[in-house]
């Protein structure tokens, strides 16, 4: 029987979060985990090379479709991810992103982004003529970014935002998404487990059925990320606070 397992992650506090909350279920069926943290590139490899057992988490259908090579399968369904348009709900008036060409705007038209997601910013600017009324990029490194979106949220200053969900500013303050009816952002994704070749078979049925049934949610792990970020937490402090009825997502 399995004593071990080497689960990786990407090296990104949503990953970690998840990773925390997985390996909480493995330590209760008596599994020793063992953490591999790099490049999304690398880990797919040593995973599709059976060097890990477990990797947390992939997003699917979409940009991590490459790591689904021959033999690896995939588990569970733990939360589904989406990138969507965000305002503050002092601005709740504004309920499309069509609404920002056709009524005043009482907020900034500087939108910050995350480099990792400025081509779909870009994409949204186009699609909704946002430059037309006067929207601009000013993007940055992704926790540079994130840094400067709370301190705006902190300070009421929040203009129009572009977040993936799950993040800890979804839990820091209350936001509204806004209807993207051009479909211009990726959407439909779910969180899997993807399991080294052959492992499926050798894993205890109980925990492979546990993991297979572990539901969390974006607000969770949104609830972990924020303790981990603002409250000082570490990712496993984080998981049991959540596992206790601690942490409480909004």
């Amino acid at each position: 029987m399995t004593t071990t397992l080497t689960l990786a992650h990407p090296e990104n506090t949503i990953h970690e979060a998840t990773a925390a909350a997985i390996i909480r279920v493995i330590e209760a069926h008596d599994i020793e985990p063992e953490v591999t943290i790099g490049p999304k590139d690398i880990l797919g490899q040593m995973l599709s090379d059976g060097e890990i057992d477990l990797y947390i988490s992939a997003w699917l259908p979409g940009a991590d479709d490459a790591l689904i090579t021959n033999g690896v399968t995939q588990l569970g369904n733990l939360f589904q991810p989406g990138t969507r348009c965000y305002l503050p709900d002092s601005n709740s008036g504004f309920a499309s992103l069509n609404d920002l060409t056709e009524k005043e705007i009482p907020f900034s038209r500087t939108i910050i982004v995350q480099d990792s997601l400025r081509q779909q910013a870009e994409k949204i600017i186009t699609a909704y003529n946002l430059n037309e009324v006067g929207f601009t990029l000013q993007s940055m490194p992704d926790d540079q970014a994130l840094s400067a979106l709370a301190d705006a949220l902190d300070n009421n200053t929040a203009s129009l935002m572009i977040l993936t969900d799950p993040c800890f500013l979804l839990h820091q303050a209350s936001l509204s998404s806004l209807d993207e009816p051009k479909n211009v952002l990726p959407q439909n994704k779910a969180a899997h487990m993807l399991l080294r070749p052959g492992l499926a078979e050798e894993m205890d049925i109980d925990l492979r059925d546990e993991l297979d049934e572990l539901m969390l949610s974006t607000k969770i792990i949104s609830a972990m990320d924020y303790a981990m970020r603002t409250e000082g937490l570490s990712a496993d402090e984080a998981a049991e606070a959540w596992q206790r009825g601690k942490l409480i997502p909004r």
